[in-house]
C-alpha cells in the first residue's frame, strides 16, 4: 500500500513537513531549539504551539514502535520492522493518515488543562469524531476515523492533568490490518469530514502541487544546481494563507520557531519568486507595507496575531523594488506604481525625519536590531549611530524613488529625490569614509570607530554609484572575510569572532546576496562569482539554515529558513543564466 514517492527527500529534524497555505506542520521541533522524541502537529496560529503528538505503536504489544521517519514533499512516513504509517496533506488544514501493521496514538501534546491553557478533549455526538480544543492556538483539531477502529480513548471530557487522545488500529480486537484517519485544524465547527479522494490520490495531488511550484519557480534547475528543488520546497511549505494579521499569502521565515515575516527578510523571498510566481512575489514585497504606520515606518515583524513596531529593519526596499521590477514578467500598472511610490516615499520619509537628528545629513539606527545585524560588533561602542550601510541603502532607495517619480510624470519630485540621494552620498563619504575604511559615528557624542564586522563594508551595495577607489578598497576588505564556505560576518581573526555568534561570525544569506550584487555592479566580477559559488556549495552541502559556521559550514539556529533558500535560488538562477549565455557565445 506504499504510495509512490518523488521529489527531494529531507530530514524531518531539519525541515518541517507541511504544504503550501497551511498554518501547521508535522515536526519533532516543538519550540526554539527543542526536539521531541515523536512527531507533533505544530500550529503557528497565535504563536508556535505543539498541539498533537503522533506515536506509532506495536499492534501486538501496544508499546511504542521503533520506526524510521522519511519525508518527501508529498508524503511523510514512519517505517517499522513489521509495518508502516503514512501522512499526507489533503488540504492546507487537513492531513490524512493511514497505517498497516502499526497502530497510532494521537494525543494532546499538553498534559495539563487549566482555565487558560492546555487542550480540552471530547467526542462530538454529532458525527462521532474526536475533538481537541487548544487554548494556545484558539483552534479545534478533529480526528475522524475513516477505516479501522479506535482501540483506546482516554481523557475525554477530563479536566486537570492526564493523557488525552485516541489509539487507532485496523480492528477493534487488535489483530492488525489497515486503518485510516483524517485530522483537521478548524475554527469552531464544520460539516462532518468526507472525502472522495483515496489516500494515494491525496499523495499524488500534493506531489503534483509541489512539482508545479518548483517548475515555475526554478525551471532553470539542472545537475549544477542540485539544491534548487529542496530550496523550492522550503519556500513552498513555509507559505501560509491569509489569516489574522497576515493580510496576504505569506512566506514565513520558517515553520520552525522563526515563524514571522520580518521587514527585510521578505525582500529576498519576493525576488526569488518574481519570474515564476509574480503575484505571490508581489504579496511578499507588499505585506509589511500593509502595516505601515502614520510615521511611514514599517513594522519590525508581522505574524498571525502580532505586529511589532519596537524596532524597524533597514531600508533595502528601494534596492529590492528595482530588482523586483526587472524580474517580474509583466510591468506594474500605473495604479500599482502610484501606490508603491506613495508607500516607498513614506518609508523613506521616516528615515529622513524621524531618524535624522536636527541638522544632520545622515540617518541613524537606534539599536543593532534596526540594522537587521542585531549584535554586530559595529554596535559595541554605542547603539544610536550613523552607519555607512544605512546611508547606502537609503541612497539606493532615493534613486529608485527618483526613477519612479520620473515614470509617473512627477519631475519636481524626481529632482528632489535625486538631490537628496546625492547629498546623502556626499555626506556619507565626507563624514564616514577615512580613505581606507568606513567608520560608524555616535549621534550623541560624535565619536567614530571602525570594526572587523562585514557590516562596515556593506556600502558596496551601492555598486556602480561608488567611486572606483572606494569600491576597490571595499572589495579587498570583503575578500578578507571570505572563508571556504562564504562571507564571515566578523573577521575570523577578530578577538570578537564567535563560531555561533549570530552576526559576530556566521555566514548569512542576505549579506551574501547584497554584497555579491554590489560587487558585480561595481565591476568586481571575479570576487562576486567566487562568493556566489561558495555560498551555493554551502547550501548544497549543509541545507538552508538561518546562518552557518563560517569555518566549518555547519548549519546553525533555525534549519529551514526561507530567505536562505530564496537566496540560493537567486544565486543559482543567475549562475545558470550566465553559464547558458557563455555557452551560447562560445557555441558550446
Amino acid at each position: 500500500m506504499t504510495a509512490a514517492r518523488s521529489g527531494p527527500a529531507f530530514s524531518i529534524r531539519d525541515i518541517p513537513f507541511s504544504t503550501y497555505g497551511s498554518w501547521f506542520d508535522i515536526s519533532p521541533v516543538v519550540a526554539e531549539k527543542t526536539y521531541a522524541e515523536d512527531l507533533h502537529l505544530v500550529s503557528h496560529q497565535n504563536g508556535m504551539h505543539a498541539v498533537l503528538c503522533f506515536v506509532p505503536l506495536d499492534t501486538a504489544t501496544g508499546d511504542r514502535a521503533e520506526t524510521r521517519v522519511e519525508a518527501t514533499p508529498g508524503l511523510l512516513s514512519w517505517t517499522g520492522a513489521d509495518g508502516h504509517i503514512e501522512l499526507a496533506y489533503e488540504t492546507p488544514d487537513t492531513v490524512r493518515l493511514r497505517g498497516e501493521r502499526l497502530d497510532l496514538r494521537v494525543a494532546a501534546a499538553a498534559k495539563t488543562l487549566t482555565p487558560f491553557s492546555g487542550s480540552y478533549f471530547y467526542r462530538d455526538p454529532v458525527d462521532g469524531a474526536y475533538m481537541l480544543t487548544s487554548y494556545e492556538t484558539g483552534r479545534r483539531y478533529r480526528i475522524t476515523v475513516l477505516s479501522g477502529a479506535v482501540a483506546d480513548s482516554s481523557g475525554t471530557e477530563a479536566l486537570g492533568s492526564g493523557d488525552r487522545g485516541v489509539t487507532v488500529t485496523a480492528d477493534a480486537d487488535g489483530t492488525g490490518g489497515a486503518w485510516e484517519i483524517a485530522v483537521e485544524e478548524l475554527d469552531s465547527a464544520r460539516r462532518p469530514f468526507t472525502s472522495s479522494a483515496t489516500f494515494d490520490q491525496v499523495v499524488a495531488a500534493a506531489q503534483r502541487s509541489f512539482t508545479e511550484f518548483a517548475d515555475v519557480v526554478a525551471p532553470w534547475r539542472s545537475s549544477s544546481t542540485p539544491a534548487a528543488e529542496l530550496a523550492a520546497y522550503v519556500v513552498w511549505s513555509a507559505t501560509v494563507r491569509p489569516a489574522g494579521l497576515v493580510t496576504r499569502p505569506a512566506v514565513l521565515m520558517s515553520k520552525h520557531w522563526m515563524d514571522k515575516v520580518w521587514s527585510w527578510d521578505h525582500c529576498f523571498n519576493a525576488l526569488a519568486l518574481a519570474p515564476g510566481s509574480p503575484a505571490l512575489a508581489w504579496d511578499q514585497f507588499s505585506l509589511p507595507f500593509d502595516h505601515q504606520d502614520d510615521s511611514g515606518a514599517l513594522p519590525d515583524s508581522v505574524t498571525h496575531s502580532e505586529v511589532l513596531y519596537n524596532f524597524v529593519k533597514p531600508p533595502i526596499h528601494g534596492w529590492t523594488l528595482g530588482r523586483l521590477r526587472r524580474r517580474l514578467p509583466e510591468p506594474l500598472d500605473r495604479t500599482e506604481l502610484a501606490e508603491t511610490y506613495d508607500r516607498l516615499s513614506r518609508w523613506t520619509g521616516f528615515w529622513l525625519t524621524a531618524r535624522r537628528a536636527p541638522g544632520a545629513a545622515l540617518p541613524h539606527y537606534q539599536h543593532g536590531n534596526d540594522s537587521g545585524w542585531d549584535n554586530a560588533t559595529t554596535f559595541d561602542p554605542q547603539r544610536v549611530i550613523a552607519t555607512a550601510d544605512l546611508a547606502a541603502f537609503l541612497i539606493l532607495q532615493l534613486r529608485e524613488l527618483a526613477a519612479l517619480a520620473t515614470e509617473l510624470g512627477r519631475s519636481d519630485d524626481a529632482r528632489q529625490w535625486t538631490c537628496t540621494a546625492e547629498a546623502t552620498q556626499a555626506a556619507m563619504l565626507d563624514q564616514l569614509w577615512t580613505g581606507d575604511r568606513f567608520v560608524a559615528r555616535a549621534v550623541h557624542s560624535g565619536d567614530t570607530w571602525s570594526t572587523s564586522s562585514l557590516l562596515d563594508l556593506m556600502p558596496i551595495a551601492l555598486g556602480e554609484h561608488l567611486p572606483e577607489e572606494v569600491s576597490s578598497v571595499l572589495a579587498e576588505r570583503i575578500e578578507a572575510h571570505l572563508t571556504a564556505f562564504g562571507l564571515a560576518t566578523e573577521l575570523p581573526t577578530s578577538p570578537h569572532y564567535l563560531p555561533d555568534g549570530y552576526w559576530r561570525g556566521p555566514i548569512w544569506a542576505p549579506a551574501t546576496v547584497l554584497v555579491e550584487d554590489g560587487l558585480r555592479r561595481a565591476g568586481h566580477v571575479r570576487l562576486a562569482d567566487e562568493i556566489s559559488a561558495r555560498f551555493r556549495a554551502l547550501c548544497e552541502t549543509n541545507g538552508f539554515a538561518e546562518n552557518f559556521d563560517a569555518l566549518t559550514g555547519t548549519g546553525l539556529r533555525d534549519r529551514a529558513y526561507t530567505w536562505t533558500a530564496s537566496s540560493y535560488l537567486l544565486l543559482a538562477e543567475a549562475h545558470e543564466l550566465r553559464h547558458a549565455a557563455s555557452r551560447a557565445q562560445t557555441g558550446g
